[in-house]
């Protein structure tokens, strides 16, 4: 199990990018922490979720 944002989750094992593409975040408009480090948008693939994670999700929101 996993936290994600406030959530317990039990995805450890599934790389970072095919579980925000499964969930429906567009990669390219969130920024993704894990256990306090934020991880660059080119290792969004290579990151595997793990047992213990606490990963925080934010979204760009556009507006005026």
């Amino acid at each position: 199990m996993l936290r994600i944002n406030g959530k317990e989750q039990d995805v450890a094992g599934q790389a970072l990018a095919d579980y925000l593409s499964s969930v429906g975040y567009n990669a390219a408009r969130v920024v993704v922490e894990i256990n306090e480090a934020i991880v660059p948008r080119d290792r969004y693939a290579g990151t595997i979720l793990r047992d213990g994670d606490v990963v925080e999700i934010v979204c760009f929101m556009g507006g005026g």
